[in-house]
């Protein structure tokens, strides 16, 4: 068995961490941290998580037991502990956006605060993507929930230079909010609504555009908002094809995504006609990506759906975790999603 802990289990995605990992074959959870409930009981935090004899201590990072450490802390908050983490032997996967740009100055522009650890550079841990990179690293930056959905119902284009703009609207559920409420998350405010945010200035656009503009200098816009549910993100992307590839067809779209995730376990492409929905995948690690549609202005359109807090967050890491250990990368990650 592999021994794995978690700093900062008390959020949302610690929960869901835990929620996984206790059904893993191949781990055992040895410790949980967390200042705020140090010798509380797990479940009196997550009350689906019951019996499990964990217990919230308040643990240094070089104290901790174990072969892998997820760090589901804020931004900035990560890079003063991941140093400490790593010389201590053990591998990490951090669930903030600390380590997720391979350029510390985009980071520190978007996220407004110096970066402390330009020694230790992650791999951005988006399996699909970077497999390869993830089994050779110690340390795996987690993406972000948004630029999950959206770098992978994109990628197929942009590797194959097929566009030259994407516009990405996302509606998210209000976990992806966390744990601590606010005005913003007050059910009168969110119930019966649609609320766009940081229309033009999320920080999640600058990992989207790491992603696709590094390809061929697509251009990429991005729009959040947050929706009436507790799970899940569906993202629209709006391609516009470029002049070489106007005469491209649907069915050719397809054949594409096909090839390039056919087989990836985690990835199911709809067919014809088919739509993705959030109760398809919630509480799952699967993508659904569907749409294959293009009109007549050359617009091309590919949606995607996600659980926030599962592929966009702990699942995700888990996957990451089996890559790096070596074991089967689907293991405790292959139950479906919660229809209805």
């Amino acid at each position: 068995m592999f021994k794995v802990a978690i700093i900062g289990a008390s959020g949302y995605t610690g929960g869901e961490l835990l929620r996984m990992l206790l059904n893993h074959p191949e781990v055992e959870i040895t410790d949980i941290t967390s200042r705020q409930y140090d010798g509380t009981p797990a479940h009196k935090i997550h009350p689906h998580i019951r019996d499990s004899g964990l217990v919230f201590k308040n643990k240094s990072p070089s104290d901790l037991d174990a072969d892998v450490v997820f760090t589901a802390t804020p931004h900035g908050a990560s890079m003063k502990i991941v140093p400490e983490i790593l010389s201590t032997g053990a591998k990490v996967v951090d669930l903030s956006g600390d380590y997720r740009y391979r350029d510390t100055e985009v980071y520190e522009k978007w996220y407004g605060m110096e970066h402390l650890d330009k020694e230790n550079k992650g791999v951005f841990g988006l399996p699909e993507l970077y497999r390869d990179e993830i089994k050779k690293t110690n340390l795996v930056a987690n993406p972000g929930c948004f630029p999950t959905g959206a770098i992978l119902s994109s990628y197929p284009l942009v590797k194959n230079d097929l566009v030259e703009r994407i516009i990405i609207d996302s509606k998210t559920g209000v976990s992806g909010a966390g744990v601590n409420p606010s005005a913003t998350t007050h059910y009168p405010n969110i119930a019966d609504n649609v609320n766009p945010y940081k229309i033009s200035s999320h920080r999640h656009m600058s990992e989207i555009q790491q992603e696709l503009h590094g390809f061929d200098g697509v251009k990429v816009s991005f729009t959040p908002h947050l929706v009436p549910v507790n799970r899940g993100i569906q993202t629209t992307s709006h391609s516009f094809l470029n002049e070489e590839n106007s005469d491209i067809t649907p069915d050719e779209i397809r054949k594409l995504y096909e090839k390039e995730y056919g087989e990836e376990f985690f990835i199911k492409l709809m067919d014809e006609g088919e739509i993705p929905h959030l109760s398809s995948v919630r509480g799952s690690n699967f993508v659904h990506i569907g749409g294959f549609e293009i009109d007549d202005t050359g617009r091309l359109v590919m949606l995607s759906c996600i659980d926030n807090l599962v592929k966009g967050a702990s699942g995700q890491a888990i996957q990451n975790m089996n890559i790096l250990l070596g074991v089967d990368e689907t293991l405790g990650l292959t139950h479906f999603g919660l229809h209805p």
